[in-house]
């Protein structure tokens, strides 16, 4: 994600996303009642010519701005829409107070302007930024013949695979079962290397084929084996990557990783759930009632709730009481079990009646 234009007193920030995770970022952003503009793609009916073409019309790109009624963002096609009425745009070709939706694309500026940037916004616009094109870990957990990569996006995990050998079993004679460990193994590497500054790789799965594979890595790419370490886990495939996030082992490797953060955070709460403690509060009504007692230390809110629940002055409450605010992706296991406790909660600083 990069900034060209900053100008907070009219309310208006212009960037260009580069990457799948600043669409996500940008999805939460966003707000309904927003003014948004980029350019767009129309097709306009054109009764000029001695053809009449009013059946289908012909495509337009022009610039195009509009009050945002409707947001949505599609993580599995990568796409970010956003539907309302049309403020802006060339009046010869589309009536201004008609709907459109905006696609926002890669690599293409987008103006945002708002009758007032809240805190927690602009410091996620800069948390983008920073993580821009970093992808912080990569979890691949190993089972005989079978590998699934998680990829640790910012809005949570990408799953990657099955990727599938051709290994028999160690009670089957099979002169080529090295040569099949080997080349699966390749299979493996070669997925991993498709991706971008990766900082950190953790090897897991049960049983001792994580281990194999990262002596492997040791002698044949010694570069991959020097991010990696070894994690086991009782579950091959997602269960498998569940395992290693609720370890905390992300979190521990980079304090950089949102997931991993958020994950921590969720854990703390549901260890405070367990004993029981009084220094909490979940569900819209407790967590609300706290915020305005100036109880909170840490409001935890599910990113889907941010709009809906009109959460952006209560937000900015708790960070000018110098409490922290984490808004959690609703992609990742950490975000469905807030969902279950009423989309958000807090850890407070004191217990209140």
């Amino acid at each position: 994600m990069k900034i060209i234009k900053q100008d907070t007193k009219e309310g208006i920030i212009e960037v260009v996303p580069e990457t799948l995770d600043d669409l996500w970022h940008l999805s939460h952003i966003v707000e309904v009642g927003d003014n948004a503009s980029s350019k767009t793609t129309r097709r306009i009916q054109d009764n000029t010519g001695d053809k009449l073409r009013s059946d289908r019309g012909v495509k337009k790109t022009f610039y195009l701005g509009l009050d945002i009624e409707n947001i949505s963002f599609h993580l599995f096609t990568g796409k970010l829409r956003l539907t309302g009425v049309i403020t802006r745009g060339p009046e010869d070709l589309i009536p201004l107070g008609s709907h459109h939706t905006l696609e926002v694309k890669l690599n293409t500026p987008l103006t945002i302007k708002k009758e007032r940037w809240p805190k927690w916004a602009i410091k996620r616009l800069n948390q983008a930024i920073d993580a821009s094109k970093k992808l912080s870990a990569i979890i691949v957990v190993l089972e005989d013949d079978s590998a699934t990569l998680g990829l640790m996006r910012q809005f949570g995990i990408e799953y990657y695979g099955p990727i599938k050998g051709h290994v028999s079993g160690k009670r089957i004679i099979d002169k080529n079962r090295q040569k099949n460990i080997t080349q699966f193994y390749e299979k493996v590497i070669e997925s991993i290397e498709k991706f971008d500054s990766i900082q950190n790789i953790i090897i897991a799965g049960p049983g001792f084929v994580k281990n194999d594979f990262y002596d492997y890595l040791k002698e044949k790419h010694n570069d991959l084996a020097n991010i990696s370490i070894i994690e086991p886990t009782g579950s091959g495939g997602r269960n498998g990557i569940s395992e290693v996030l609720k370890k905390g082992t992300v979190e521990k490797l980079t304090s950089e990783n949102r997931v991993g953060q958020e994950m921590g955070a969720i854990n703390r709460l549901l260890e405070q759930i367990g004993k029981n403690s009084s220094k909490i509060a979940y569900g819209s009504k407790e967590t609300k009632n706290a915020i305005n007692l100036g109880a909170v230390s840490e409001l935890l809110v599910l990113d889907t709730k941010v709009a809906d629940e009109n959460m952006g002055d209560l937000m900015d409450m708790v960070e000018n009481m110098k409490g922290e605010v984490m808004v959690i992706s609703s992609e990742h296991e950490g975000g469905k079990q807030l969902e279950s406790l009423g989309s958000m909660a807090a850890i407070l600083r004191y217990e209140i009646a």
